[in-house]
């Protein structure tokens, strides 16, 4: 399982609210809610965002409220993963949970720049800066969030395994 993208940076302590704001969160379909992204933090977001690019940010990504929302609408946007030097541990569990990709690398999260081309491999944990040539080490995904990630979220993996 791979990834390749261009990247969208941001810094420390993007809160859920900045990621969805609340004011849209009575929004019941998921592709409009998506719509919405970012938008506080960077208005281009949705305009500018392909299918298969990367969010990169530094510490605290997604903290504040436990919504789900957070990662479904980057999920929706096409976001193919997240990495940052650390996660809060709510939106680690409902990232995982939907099946977006996260990793937790600190020398990626500061080495990488904002529309440089990365690509992911999620079986060895390696992150590859193709613009600049370098590459980082994060902690490869166990088998079982491995299964979760490609069936596309927890709840489609267990309808998978019959449970």
């Amino acid at each position: 399982m791979n990834a390749k993208g261009r990247v969208f940076k941001y810094g420390d302590n993007v809160d859920t609210d900045v990621i969805i704001p609340a004011r849209y969160l009575n929004i019941a379909d998921a592709k409009e809610l998506a719509t919405h992204a970012m938008e506080d933090i960077d208005a281009d977001f949705v305009k500018k965002m392909q299918p298969g690019d990367i969010v990169v940010a530094t510490r605290n990504f997604g903290c504040g409220s436990s919504r789900e929302h957070a990662p479904l609408v980057l999920k929706e946007n096409g976001v193919s993963c997240v990495i940052a030097a650390s996660f809060a541990r709510i939106f680690y569990r409902n990232a995982i949970n939907i099946g977006l990709p996260i990793l937790e690398c600190e020398a990626a999260a500061n080495g990488i720049d904002a529309g440089d081309t990365v690509s992911v491999d999620f079986d060895t944990g390696v992150i590859t800066n193709e613009t600049k040539g370098e590459t980082y080490q994060a902690a490869a995904f166990p088998p079982f969030i491995q299964s979760i990630i490609q069936a596309g979220g927890l709840l489609k993996s267990l309808k998978e395994r019959g449970e």
